[in-house]
Order: structure tokens, then sequence, then C-alpha cells
């Protein structure tokens, strides 16, 4: 057995192990079997409890920080998306929760320091070369934990930190719009094997989503995390469309070669009273779109940060299927997720007719839970 030292961070709705570049191998090999032991991967039960995995997507994550030598830029990070049955790490694209705890994470390894007080520290993610100006309270030198923000799906409250992705278009593909059109037509195998042709908006800003209508796989939108997860059959169409917008995005060749990750698959449906995971009831007003995002396979129980920067982006483009089902007619975008209504922007400017998301933004909060070392099996 081996001890490594690590921090274990919350950020946003997801938990991760964050780990300083110096104390790492430098073989990607080695790295890679360290994160996937330290998380309990591979886990054929599913549970991760031989690891710090909490067995699904939003708690198998690790985050690799490190100082910049860029001019322009103070911290840099990759970011693994830990699989759980396997042993895989995914690095296929970035994590907009944890990306709020990258800041507090590097003022407790000593990557970087900061002056009491509200600053602004800026930071570039490897994995999709993505700069996201981070502002935050300061106060002894660490990141302030205390603060009236309150995120849904994150129990109590702290303080708020945002997150404002400069340039984000193309972050993946080179383009907002990947195949130049607001709307494509995916072939895909229906229930039994019969063909199926559903429409889809493909857009990348921030991370590549696939974004269908909920009507258009047979659902209202409004429906339970567990009640999508329940049918094997839809959740089997879904990724048969994920996998063919991977394709026509070109990230992949053909469907088999689709990242596990990325892109994500979100269903999303006009405003509706919407019942969160604790009872509360959502009124249609309260929101401007409600979105049901699925990631490694399952619906996620609130939203990935990504996919809500990417869907604030794609409202703003005329013909989405985002913008079809959007009450929002401005730059700010309310969703309704499981856990409750996130509130995501997005600048998007046209060049000569084609979409440019300037900038996107939204706010999270971040802390510590734990710090040490994790033990990892040899």
């Amino acid at each position: 057995m081996e001890w490594i030292d690590a921090v274990f961070m919350r950020g946003g709705t997801s938990k991760g192990l964050f780990f300083d570049a110096r104390d790492l191998p430098a073989d990607a090999v080695e790295r890679d079997r360290i994160f996937t032991r330290a998380l309990g991967s591979p886990d054929p039960f599913g549970r991760q409890l031989d690891g710090m995995g909490g067995g699904v997507s939003s708690l198998s994550k690790i985050v690799v920080v490190a100082a910049s030598d860029r001019d322009g830029v103070d911290v840099e990070y990759t970011f693994g998306q830990v699989a759980v049955d396997e042993a895989v790490v995914d690095y296929s694209g970035n994590c907009g929760n944890l990306s709020s705890a990258v800041v507090p994470f590097a003022l407790e390894a000593g990557l970087l320091s900061a002056e009491d007080g509200v600053t602004t520290v800026v930071v570039r993610n490897t994995n999709t070369d993505a700069v996201i100006a981070v502002r935050l309270h300061v106060r002894g030198g660490a990141a302030e934990t205390a603060g009236d923000l309150v995120v849904p799906g994150v129990a109590g409250s702290g303080s708020p930190i945002e997150l404002q992705y400069r340039e984000a278009g193309g972050s993946t593909t080179g383009a907002v719009l990947p195949t130049g059109r607001a709307v494509d037509r995916l072939d895909v195998d229906g229930p039994g094997g019969s063909p199926r042709t559903v429409e889809v908006t493909l857009v990348d800003a921030a991370a590549p989503v696939v974004f269908v209508r909920a009507a258009d796989v047979g659902l209202t939108g409004t429906e339970s995390p567990d009640e999508i997860d329940a049918d094997a059959d839809l959740l089997a169409l879904l990724d048969r469309i994920r996998r063919a917008g991977t394709v026509a995005m070109g990230l992949a060749e053909t469907p088999e070669d689709s990242a596990l990750a990325h892109p994500k698959i979100a269903l999303v449906a006009p405003p509706a009273t919407t019942t969160l995971l604790d009872g509360t009831v959502v009124p249609a007003d309260d929101c401007d779109l409600v979105a049901r995002v699925l990631s490694m396979g399952v619906t996620h129980k609130a939203i990935p940060g990504t996919s809500a920067l990417c869907a604030a982006a794609a409202a703003g483009i005329p013909g989405t299927v985002v913008q079809e089902c959007s009450a929002s007619s401005g730059r700010d975008l309310r969703i309704a997720t499981p856990s409750g209504v996130v509130d995501s922007a997005a600048d998007v400017r046209l060049d000569d007719g084609v979409p440019q998301a300037a900038s996107a933004s939204l706010y999270r909060t971040a802390r510590p839970l734990m710090r040490g070392q994790v033990a990892v099996l040899r």
C-alpha cells in the first residue's frame, strides 16, 4: 500500500479527489492506476466501497492541479472522470462543478497566494484548453466557505464562486455548432431495432452536449432521475442518440468509439411545474427551461456545470431545440433540474451569421471536506 497526499473536495454538486501534480508520478499509466485504485474502480457492484468514489459519475472524479507558466494564467488543472465499473479514466472533457474547487485547492496547497478580499484568479483547463476567470472571496489566505449562496442539490449555503468561461464556444470541436446547423436529424435504432430519426441540437460551449426534446422520446421532461433510469429501453435509446451525436460532431469515427463522459445528452422541455427530489414544487413561472442530463449513462441529480453553460449558449442560438423550448429571450437562463433551479448565462454573438459564444458564466460553492493522504493498493 502507498499513501499519496490529496484533498477531498466538493465543488458545486460534485465531489472528487484533488492532487498537487508535484505529488504524482509523471507516467500517465501509473497515474491512472492511482486514480482508479483510490476511487475504488473497477467495482462490478457499482458502489466503489473499496475507495473514495460514491458509485455515480458526480462522485467519481479526480483533479490534478499545477502552477502555470503561461502568460495571463495562474493555475492549470486536468480533470478525470473515473468510470465506476471499469478501470478507466476519461479525459475527454471538463467538469464545471469541480472547476469551482480548483482555486480553493490551489490556495490550500500553496500553489498560489492571494490577499484577503474579493479576488479573481485565471485558471486553464488542460482537457479543453478553456480559460476561466474565477472570482471568489479570500479570508486568511484561504477561500471563504461561509456565505448565503444556495446551489440546488447541495444542502446548506456557501460563499459564492463565479466561474466565467472566456471564449467558451468550440471548447472541444472548435465551433459552437460543430455541424454548422441549429438542428440535425440523427438516424438510430429504436426499441426492437426499428429505424428511427431523432431531431437534436449539437452545441459545444464549455463542453459538447447533445440536446433532445424530451417529448421526442416520450417524456415530459419533469420525470425524476429514478423514473428515467428505471427504463432500460429509454436509456439504451438515449445512449445510441448520444453516440450518433458524437460522430456527427466529429468527436469519434464510429459510435463505438464515443468517449464515456462526453458529450453528454440532455433532455429539454418548455417551462413546467416540477417536483424536486426533496418534494418541493417549483412553479412553471420560476424557470425558463426544464432539463434532465445524463452523465455516464445515469441521470444527473442536478445538472453538470458545463451542461448548464452549454444550455444557456444554445438558448441564445436561433433555431435550436433549446431556444424552441426556452422562455428566456436574454443571456440569462433559469434551468429547472431535479434538485432545483440553476441560473446560468451566456453571451452569444453572430459573426457573419455564425454563432460565437463569447463567454458563459455561473455561480457555484466549494469547500474542502478532508485533507491528508489517500491509500492506494499496489
